[in-house]
């Protein structure tokens, strides 16, 4: 019996499709590290050369200028800032404590100054400060102006390494001094208290 079927109609049969081109976008290939960001939450580990310590009062706030420690890199392993860049921005009173937070960041061979939002945790390590005493955490310290003003009222002077540029005492503050002859001041040990964290998206450009 036939079977009524050729040869020819059991080859598959091929329907034309008409290529597209993908088209490959270059910036998934080659990323631009300067719109690479670091996010929120990375840890910037900082020193301060200045001194061995800093010492403010409650009220005051100080400006200092931090430095890297090491290279600091993105999520992907690119290096975003690296080791000596130069973090500027101040200690100011926070909740009974002192704060620091960053203004800007001087990457490590450029002069080009960039907005930074990081800041350290609060910090309320105190000491009260008298004439009879006079304890070691003032040797070898930077000072704020306004603790400067003041601990001058109780020593008649002080021996420390630099006093931070900034507000000096007021005239209040002066008069309680001279009546009580204390002084309570906040102590920031740079090597333990001012690691940073930052806490909004940074990016180069």
């Amino acid at each position: 019996m036939a079977v009524g079927m050729t040869a020819t109609s059991l080859l598959p049969v091929w329907t034309s499709q008409r290529a597209v081109a993908q088209p490959i976008q270059l910036a998934q290939v080659f990323s631009n590290p300067a719109r690479v960001g670091l996010p929120a939450g990375t840890v910037l580990p900082v020193a301060y050369s200045g001194a061995e310590r800093v010492v403010v009062l409650p009220t005051e706030t100080a400006p200092l200028t931090l430095t890297l420690t090491s290279d600091v890199r993105t999520p992907s392993g690119t290096v975003m800032l690296r080791a000596g860049s130069e973090i500027k921005g101040e200690l100011r009173p926070v909740d009974g404590g002192t704060q620091f937070f960053a203004r800007s960041v001087i990457p490590a061979g450029s002069t080009r100054e960039i907005p930074l939002d990081a800041t350290s945790n609060r910090i309320t390590k105190r000491e009260t400060i008298t004439r009879r005493n006079r304890p070691d955490v003032l040797r070898g310290a930077a000072i704020g102006a306004a603790a400067a003003a003041v601990l001058a009222e109780v020593f008649g002077s002080v021996q420390v390494v630099e006093v931070l540029a900034g507000a000096g005492i007021g005239a209040a503050a002066e008069l309680l001094i001279r009546r009580n002859r204390r002084v309570e001041v906040l102590v920031v040990e740079p090597r333990t208290d001012l690691s940073l964290t930052v806490q909004s998206p940074f990016s180069l450009q």
